[in-house]
């Protein structure tokens, strides 16, 4: 496995939820975990864990922040997390709190990837049909620290991080997937028996 020394995490758990009816995403749970939990679990070998959005009951241990102002998007979310990293930080996960799939493993994946190639930007997910998960990537701390924007709120993040000329990790079967619809919720309920 790869070493995770000077690895950290950032974990976007805001958001409205507005496709899935303005529900609490990240405290969805699913066989008894929420999703924040099952992606700080995916991200428990990081030596720090960030959440942006607002507390909520976590079974493990984590610094909260928020973006300002709250709601202003992702890119705003992103800042917030970075200014909240320890300065040991070098690579940094940045994921979404509602892909209840993720694992370890994956974040091995990402790391070696990374490591492999030193002047990456950094490595992100890609699903079966080679589409950029954004929000499934590990980036090195200086560069993406660079690349978001004086004034973050409201930018798109694939402009932001694209910028960085991610490696593309191919994603294993569900991996990528996320919840973002009532359609996916049922999936993912029925799946999760």
């Amino acid at each position: 496995m790869a070493s995770t020394s000077g690895f950290a995490g950032i974990v976007l758990a805001g958001g409205a939820g507005s496709r899935l009816g303005g529900r609490d995403k990240p405290a969805i749970r699913l066989a008894g975990r929420s999703l924040l939990d099952r992606t700080l679990e995916a991200a428990s070998e990081a030596e720090s864990l960030v959440v942006v959005g607002p507390r909520r009951p976590t079974t493990r241990p984590v610094r909260w922040t928020r973006e300002q102002p709250e709601g202003s998007g992702p890119v705003a979310a992103l800042s917030a997390g970075l200014a909240a990293l320890p300065s040991v930080a070098s690579l940094v996960a940045v994921l979404a709190a509602d892909h209840p799939w993720l694992s370890r493993d994956t974040l091995r994946r990402l790391l070696e990837a990374c490591r492999a190639v030193p002047d990456s930007g950094g490595a992100m997910l890609v699903d079966p049909g080679d589409r950029p998960q954004w929000l499934v990537g590990v980036w090195w701390v200086e560069p993406l620290r660079g690349a978001v924007p004086a004034r973050p709120q409201n930018v798109a993040l694939r402009d932001v991080l694209n910028r960085l000329r991610p490696l593309r990790v191919p994603a294993a079967p569900g991996e990528a997937s996320d919840v973002d619809t009532p359609q996916d919720l049922r999936r993912a309920l029925r799946e999760m028996r």
